[in-house]
């Protein structure tokens, strides 16, 4: 999200509620006056923080939804609704201009996406090659490996490096040309009306040269889709929504390897309930045994321990069994266990179970 805190008004030299010509006006003045190929040498860093800066006062106060926003919230309004992307993609440029084509969305990914780079001109460097994509997994574990740790296995799709050509993407024995439209410098200059700027060839990709005759068996890609089979290891006391990084498991492009990145998803459990590192669950003893107390067996995860009822137990009295959670994920500390007691009342009696009832409720008048 933006980091301009000023008055996007004060920035254009207006007053709230200026006309939309007005804006448009202010704004070529703006860039006029501040851009970064029209000030010397030493004032260029200060020059590309200004152009920025008046852009994004542009971009928000002509586009007559986010003025609304921003007049009624101020940055507030702007910054819970849009990121910086969606604030330069829909601004209407080009009538600012002369009609100048290109869309600035496009123009957004080669001048905004990288403020620290010499993103306004600068006519060496290319971009580079591209590293390979990410991928991202579900996997799904239950109660009891969390409470553990495991290891599970998973086969997943991902592009390697192509062993014919050795990720060239150039038939053996071929040789590569030089690109004819960047010649050979990986990077081209476009303009929108008076602002110019560097962005990476569309024929080469930032390569400066291009595939003459194609790799028979990745047709110039430089790299074939496999089928990956990897054990990976779910550490004790991860949740749903935990997430496990392996870098450069991902797909391999010219300049290396994407990540995996594996989405945790805890499966339900029958008996028992979490809530962060504890667990819950419910058993049930009969009147007796809440009346005269009894010992009963209880569930755990790492199997059935003995717990005391004591005489008098009510319906729904909670008991904590201390350690016997879920092992923290960073301290491995375990968690605690509560057990809800529940008292399971008969619904057939006897002739001779319910008489001994009757005396027994005669004798404590009941």
């Amino acid at each position: 999200m933006s980091s301009t805190t000023r008055d996007y008004y004060k920035i254009l030299g207006l007053s709230k509620g200026s006309s939309v010509e007005e804006i448009k006006k202010a704004y070529r003045q703006m860039v006029m006056k501040h851009h970064p190929d029209r000030v010397p040498q030493d004032q260029k860093k200060e020059a590309e923080e200004k152009f920025k800066e008046i852009s994004e006062a542009y971009a928000v106060l002509s586009d007559s939804q986010k003025k609304q926003l921003y007049d009624q919230y101020g940055h507030a309004g702007i910054d819970s609704r849009y990121s910086t992307e969606d604030i330069f993609r829909s601004a209407d440029f080009s009538s600012i201009f002369g009609g100048a084509g290109g869309g600035f969305s496009n123009i957004f990914e080669h001048i905004f996406s990288d403020f620290g780079s010499d993103i306004f001109g600068s006519s060496s460097g290319r971009r580079g090659r591209r590293v390979g994509e990410d991928i991202q997994l579900k996997l799904s574990v239950s109660l009891e490996e969390v409470n553990s740790g495991t290891q599970k296995d998973v086969s997943f799709q991902r592009y390697d490096n192509c062993s014919r050509c050795s990720g060239s993407g150039a038939e053996p024995g071929s040789s590569m040309i030089t690109c004819s439209a960047c010649r050979g410098a990986g990077a081209v200059r476009a303009g929108l009306g008076f602002i110019s700027f560097s962005q990476t060839c569309p024929e080469c990709g930032g390569e400066g040269k291009i595939v003459k005759n194609r790799c028979k068996q990745c047709v110039g890609r430089g790299r074939v889709k496999t089928k990956k089979n990897l054990r990976i290891t779910v550490p004790q006391g991860v949740g749903t929504g935990s997430v496990l990084r392996l870098r450069g498991e991902g797909s391999f492009a010219g300049a290396g390897r994407g990540d995996l990145y594996i989405y945790i998803d805890v499966k339900s459990h029958l008996l028992f309930s979490r809530d962060g590192d504890d667990i819950r669950c419910e058993v049930k003893v009969s009147v007796l045994q809440a009346i005269l107390g009894s010992e009963i067996e209880v569930p755990t995860l790492n199997g059935k321990v003995k717990m005391k009822i004591p005489p008098g137990t009510q319906p729904h009295t909670v008991f904590r069994l201390k350690n016997k959670g879920i092992g923290n994920l960073h301290s491995k500390r375990p968690g605690d266990e509560y057990v809800v007691v529940n008292v399971n009342v008969p619904t057939r009696l006897s002739g001779r179970e319910r008489r001994l009832l009757e005396e027994w409720a005669k004798f404590r008048k009941e």
